[in-house]
């Protein structure tokens, strides 16, 4: 295996072992790329075919966004699930290049012709078509970034999907950016160009996004949300997809069985459609790598409806299920809906039932919900703190936790940073300092918490509109410094997103990713301004500084 798409590549150069460092097999981390290898195949048919005005199969856009949704760090890790899914890209891929017609698929790129004659070739061909198959560098580099924010979007656009909303724009940029990392007829400046072109598609289906679930649950409204206990039995849903959590708690209303969130599933807590349900009781722990203390100690079943998971413990395995694009090894999962019917979680809540309470390892509230409407419903309140010198400046602080011991930094920032300044987050980087004391300004919170990774569409959103309402031309002369987190490849479309609004001067860390080669980190520099992090004291004070 080759793998270096998340933020704990091994050495900062990518996980070449037995076992990745997010705990994934060589096996299933090359079924992964063998699994890409056939999307990108499928996508160059599609492309063939929307050149000669073939109307694209309804389902085809859902099953790709699913797809790349699957390959995601931590969501994902049964081999037997990528072999099936290999199968049905393949087969969806073969019945497209039909459609085209005699010679329609001359000229098509290897990955959209190769013919294993079984799952049985599909081990010795994905030792070929991973990442270090292309043998530049730099458009190796810019491949995979391409790559890695299109599985973001997939990710975005998939949980868009789940709510009944669609953009077939979005899905057409899908297809031509995969089939891109495949045309070796396409430069680096035009590889460049679709970056570009993909961040700006994020920050499309990350509005996608925001408008389903705000359409289906209401907007999040300021919340403090419980972080301790009740005596009831437990199910603890991690996680992003709220269709299942509304689900989940339809199911579990009578059953003296309380419903507690997970990680980024957090922001539910703020959603107005939830909070009617009596046994909706909180959140419980912390972000994603915490788990295997968290889960043991929550004593009843965790539900995974997305990533991350990390390898359990034998002590809770047996009380893991997964539902959606998770999966994990002997985890029972949960099957999709069938024909609008919601998903069955008899299976969880009967578990839950013959489990003790949670164990409460901590107490009292945090706030959420502090999205892109309840931010501006105080708009006035915020841009006249700013002109008062209440606020002297904000710090965007959104992204991903981890385990690595630099992330210790993001803490530190938030505890150096004067009373007069206020962090903005999304995500779950917000653990490292949602907890702290931070106090308010003017009855302001000084951590804003927007929600999920995906809303930090409402952190773009709120810059957006304050640069208007400050008369400003341009976003970077806001009082605002961005000092972001990532992890994953969520975490990379959101990066494109800002690079595309222009935001520039992001700090990024707790490393660069390892994907970007010397001559595309130095792109990224020049161009956007992008640096890594720094001393947390020496940082703050260049942000203060508005540098």
């Amino acid at each position: 295996m080759f793998c270096y798409q998340c933020q704990e590549a091994m050495k900062n150069s990518g996980c070449d072992q037995k076992v990745g460092m997010c705990g994934k097999t060589a096996e299933v981390a090359n079924l992964q790329d063998l699994l890409m290898f056939a999307l990108k195949g499928l996508a160059a048919c599609d492309r063939r075919a929307a050149a000669r005005g073939l109307a694209r199969d309804p389902g085809l856009g859902r099953f790709v966004l699913e797809s790349l949704f699957m390959t995601i760090t931590n969501a994902n890790f049964d081999g037997a699930r990528f072999e099936r899914r290999i199968g049905e890209a393949l087969a969806l891929r073969d019945a497209l290049r039909a459609r085209l017609g005699a010679g329609g698929g001359d000229g098509l790129p290897d990955a959209a012709t190769w013919a294993p004659a079984g799952p049985g070739d599909y081990a010795g061909k994905a030792k070929t078509v991973g990442v270090l198959a292309t043998a530049n560098e730099d458009v190796r580099s810019l491949r995979a970034l391409l790559t890695y924010g299109i599985k973001g979007i997939g990710a975005y656009g998939e949980h868009a999907g789940v709510l009944g909303a669609a953009s077939e724009a979005v899905v057409d940029f899908v297809m031509k950016g995969l089939a891109a990392t495949v045309d070796d007829g396409l430069s680096a400046d035009d590889l460049v160009g679709l970056v570009m072109e993909c961040g700006k598609t994020g920050v499309e289906v990350m509005a996608l996004l925001d408008k389903a679930n705000t359409d289906a649950y209401g907007h999040p409204e300021p919340t403090q949300v419980r972080i301790g206990v009740r005596g009831n039995p437990g199910i603890l849903i991690s996680g992003h997809d709220l269709k299942d959590l509304e689900e989940l708690l339809v199911q579990t209303e009578g059953t003296g069985v309380d419903v507690y969130t997970h990680s980024e599933m957090l922001p539910a807590n703020s959603y107005p459609a939830f909070k009617k349900y009596k046994h909706f009781a909180g959140n419980y722990g912390n972000a994603w790598w915490r788990q295997k203390e968290e889960f043991e100690s929550f004593r009843g079943p965790v539900l995974f409806t997305t990533n991350c998971i990390v390898p359990p413990k034998d002590s809770y395995k047996d009380r893991l299920f997964t539902t959606g694009c998770a999966g994990y090894p002997g985890a029972t999962h949960i099957p999709d809906r069938v024909e609008g019917r919601p998903k069955d979680f008899s299976a969880v809540i009967a578990m839950a039932k013959t489990c003790p309470p949670p164990k409460e390892i901590e107490s009292g509230t945090v706030w959420g919900g502090f999205a892109r409407n309840a931010v501006m419903s105080v708009a006035p309140l915020v841009v006249g703190a700013v002109k008062s010198g209440a606020i002297k400046r904000f710090v965007v602080m959104a992204g991903c936790d981890g385990r690595h011991k630099e992330r210790e930094y993001y803490a530190k920032v938030a505890e150096k940073l004067p009373k007069d300044t206020v962090i903005l987050t999304a995500g779950c980087a917000k653990y490292r300092y949602n907890k702290l004391p931070l106090g308010t300004i003017g009855g302001i919170p000084r951590v804003i918490d927007a929600g999920q990774c995906n809303d930090s569409y409402s952190l773009a959103y709120i810059a957006l509109q304050l640069k208007d309402a400050f008369g400003l031309k341009d976003i970077n002369d806001l009082p605002i410094s961005y000092d972001v987190a990532w992890y994953e490849q969520k975490a990379v479309i959101v990066l494109l997103a800002l690079l595309y609004l222009g935001v520039k001067g992001i700090r990024l860390g707790p490393t660069l990713p390892a994907f970007l080669s010397p001559g595309v980190a130095k792109v990224l520099v020049e161009k956007f301004a992008i640096r890594p992090i720094g001393e947390p004291e020496a940082d703050v004070a260049a942000m203060l500084a508005g540098s």
